[in-house]
């Protein structure tokens, strides 16, 4: 590009004006040896030619820097476009935490403290962090154990024919999952073995509307179905409807509707078989409606756990508009083109979008992702005391009555502590005790965090002594435009989807609450394919209470190395315990491999 517009004269332009020239300095020399006619016309038309000539030759010359310039100009304005499009968190106005940092400024007065000694003490420390040396922040960004690298994805593989033959099927499995975009996420695949467990065709799973999420979303509008459907052909047969003669029946009135309440929770396969087949093989349709965490984890068989993993870990893809969406997210967090590591290709398939190599200069810059399902129906159903007073219990008491009826009535027969609520381990973390961790853990002011589940409840006075310590804050909103954003607007699934993506591609995700199904599936999806690089921090909320219960008589010193042990404890690598989810914690057979020698074998 420069070299056209340099010394070469304007590209297209500056060689047609030296043709022009050689041209018109040949005829010239032409006419004064005498090669042409003598005569004083033709000697006036010689320097006419002459003159045209020079004038053609300067139009050109004008014309070539003109259009070089315009050029420059293009891409200059191009770049500082994209920079700032890319940087839209830090060097434009924030829509999401921004406007709530803002808030707080003016409204310092009523921002609420839990734990203010440590917290003056943390605001302390922080900065002191930045001083840290290169190989303390280097470990607070990388797997500490060199173990997690030997377990390999295993999922992918099967022991089934080629595609499961249709003879023999015993009939339909429909399932209506309900909650979230997470919870969602496992009911599906739970039905996919169960529906391979009962010799089932599965119809395509639907999602119920929740009151909570207020999303009419279903399936096909957050994951690819002919993906999802070619994939699992091996394994389970799916189909997108029901077969007209089905369609008609009233499921409930013939007894072929499931609900939670006739299935236990987490039952093991043999509840299934002995509750459920009896039904599928007589009326040939089974609906279970409200479908989550009804399938076990221990008692399943290897071949069905790796369906599980199999539906989850490679099967889900979001739909195209979504990873689109999602690798310009995370390329603007990373302040850096399109990387494509193994979690990009898992998450984004061809729909990584490519940053101009001109936009993306330096190395990656680092971010760590913080789950604060700090909400309100959190907040609400944990029945905890987060220090609001009267206010905030007749607040939380009105959305549960709202929300959570069945809750709410068993409040008025029951009552339940908050302090023994907390000292189990059943509170979500506030921002600020997220702050606490995240301090003393190492973190220092100038950590980038991008925070997923961003309607913070309590709003700018519940967020501030976390901006107080990490002011780099920024949601999916401060990230993308509102343009960006507005084909997932009121759909709380798809919004969510970006927060999946942003979590997953981070260099460490940081969970506030266990309880989470997007803390719980984010963990296992970097456990999985983040081959061993991709470090999760999780505090123990049980043992945290205690630490933070016994904070008037530590010091800075104890309540840091205590947090560090606590988080340290979840680090460290070992296969699935019993009774643990798959979707988090998938080293186990059938699901992950560890590696032995040149090979790999699942134990």
């Amino acid at each position: 590009m420069e070299g056209s517009c340099g010394g070469g004269g304007g590209g297209g332009a500056g060689q047609m004006a030296a043709w022009q020239g050689r041209v018109g300095a040949t005829n010239i020399g032409r006419l004064r040896h005498g090669k042409t006619s003598s005569s004083s016309s033709a000697a006036v038309a010689a320097r006419g030619g002459g003159v045209t000539a020079w004038h053609l030759r300067v139009f050109a010359g004008v014309v070539g820097v003109m259009g070089c310039l315009l050029l420059v100009a293009s891409l200059m304005m191009s770049a500082v476009h994209q920079v700032q499009f890319r940087n839209a968190a830090i060097s434009r106005s924030f829509r999401g935490l921004q406007e709530l940092k803002q808030n707080s400024v003016r409204t310092e007065e009523a921002e609420q403290i839990m734990h203010p000694r440590l917290l003056q003490m943390a605001t302390s420390v922080v900065t002191k962090n930045e001083s840290d040396s290169d190989s303390v922040k280097f470990s607070l960004w990388e797997e500490p154990y060199k173990q997690a690298r030997k377990w390999k994805p295993c999922a992918a593989k099967h022991s089934l024919p080629d595609e499961v033959p249709e003879e023999n099927n015993n009939g339909f499995i429909l399932i209506s999952a309900n909650g979230g975009l997470n919870q969602q996420r496992v009911a599906v695949c739970n039905a996919v073995v169960v529906a391979a467990l009962l010799n089932a065709t599965l119809v395509l799973p639907r999602f119920l509307y929740s009151s909570v999420w207020k999303d009419t979303s279903q399936f096909g509008d957050i994951y690819q179905e002919d993906y999802f459907v070619n994939y699992m052909k091996s394994d389970v047969h799916i189909v997108k409807d029901l077969p007209p003669h089905l369609q008609s029946l009233d499921l409930e009135a013939i007894g072929s509707q499931i609900t939670d309440m006739d299935i236990s929770k987490e039952a093991a396969p043999s509840e299934f078989i002995k509750a459920v087949l009896p039904i599928l093989q007589q009326n040939g349709v089974v609906h279970f409606l409200g479908f989550g965490n009804r399938l076990g984890f221990d008692s399943v068989p290897v071949h069905l756990q790796r369906l599980r993993c199999r539906c989850n870990f490679h099967a889900l893809k979001f739909v195209p508009e979504i990873q689109r969406a999602g690798s310009l997210l995370v390329q603007r967090l990373r302040r850096a083109g399109a990387m494509r590591t193994e979690m990009d290709k898992q998450l984004f398939g061809s729909n990584m979008l490519d940053v101009p190599a001109l936009l993306a200069g330096g190395e990656p810059s680092r971010y760590l992702a913080l789950h604060m399902r700090f909400e309100e129906d959190m907040v609400a159903y944990s029945l905890c005391d987060f220090g609001g007073g009267d206010a905030e219990r007749e607040e939380l008491q009105a959305y549960r009555e709202t929300h959570f009826p069945t809750l709410a009535m068993r409040l008025r027969n029951t009552s339940v502590s908050p302090e023994e609520q907390r000292s189990l381990g059943r509170c979500p973390l506030t921002p600020e005790e997220a702050g606490l961790v995240l301090t003393a853990l190492g973190y220092d002011r100038g950590t980038f965090i991008y925070v997923a589940g961003s309607q913070i409840y309590g709003g700018a006075a519940r967020l501030r002594p976390l901006t107080r310590l990490f002011p780099n804050l920024v949601t999916k909103e401060d990230v993308l435009s509102s343009a960006e954003l507005a084909p997932f607007k009121n759909f709380s699934s798809r919004l969510a989807a970006l927060d999946f993506i942003a979590c997953a591609s981070a260099d460490v995700f940081a969970v506030t609450d266990s309880g989470s199904q997007l803390s719980s599936l984010v963990s296992g999806y970097r456990v999985y394919h983040g081959r061993g690089r991709a470090p999760t921090l999780h505090p123990n909320r049980k043992r945290y209470a205690q630490i933070l219960g016994e904070e008037e008589g530590i010091g800075w010193g104890g309540f840091e190395r205590r947090v560090r042990n606590m988080v340290e404890e979840y680090k460290r690598v070992s296969a699935r315990p019993r009774g643990r989810s798959v979707y988090r914690q998938p080293r186990t057979p059938g699901c992950m491999c560890r590696a032995a020698g040149d090979g790999s074998v699942d134990f």
